[in-house]
């Protein structure tokens, strides 16, 4: 397990701690019980937005030529449409909102599940994808990784469009939903803001931060 802000990419490394201070310092805030929701849904975007820049870090680039003020040159630039942002609906949104701003030509794709009150299972509702996934990288993203058993639906439904690779993005894990997607699908790398301590008896992560959704909605 990779603790490190750069998050180095060894061969048998699938799980990448974001501890930039920033990051921590952000997520603290929202962990907060008195946070209000506007202020919650605000740092939920600054958070998201360092996220991406490590998430990113290893998109292609190519070279292209521009012409500065003083004269022409050869640059890096990446193809931001070769990316596709993937929502786990609902709360998934505060994350995309956030990363889209940072790579405003990503495209953008919805999964809608939800999670069966007595079994725990995701049940899909809803599924739009961009054409074309084969030479696309999918960066999934859902404030949570819990009992894993959402993610893992998601990664699923996803391969079956065959896309070139793909990662998951989460504010917080655990032990439990980690183990789950190792075991489900341990060739995707997942990037988490933090590895709280476990899951009580609904399924929610100890310490957490409550109800993604509903804190960004104001709903709860």
């Amino acid at each position: 397990m990779t603790k490190t802000t750069n998050t180095s990419r060894l061969p048998d490394s699938q799980v990448h701690l974001l501890d930039h201070p920033l990051v921590q310092h952000k997520l603290t805030l929202m962990r907060k019980k008195d946070a209000s929701t506007n202020s919650f849904r605000r740092l939920l975007n600054e958070l998201s937005m360092l996220m991406a820049y490590e998430v990113t870090r290893d998109m292609a680039t190519q070279d292209v030529e521009i012409e500065t003020p003083l004269e022409k040159m050869t640059a890096k630039m990446i193809d931001g449409k070769k990316l596709v942002l993937v929502s786990i609906l609902r709360a998934g949104t505060g994350i995309l909102d956030g990363m889209l701003s940072v790579v405003p030509g990503a495209r953008v794709g919805h999964i809608g599940l939800y999670r069966d009150p007595k079994t725990l299972q995701a049940v899909e509702y809803y599924f739009k994808m961009p054409q074309e996934m084969t030479e696309r990288d999918v960066i999934i993203v859902d404030p949570m990784l819990a009992t894993g058993n959402s993610a893992v639906a998601a990664i699923a439904r996803i391969k079956t469009l065959k896309p070139k690779s793909i990662k998951f993005v989460c504010l917080l894990t655990c032990p439990e939903g980690i183990a789950t997607m190792k075991a489900a699908h341990p060739d995707v790398p997942i990037y988490t803001a933090a590895i709280d301590r476990q899951l009580n008896d609904h399924g929610y992560i100890l310490p957490g931060l409550g109800d993604a959704g509903d804190r960004i909605f104001g709903t709860q």
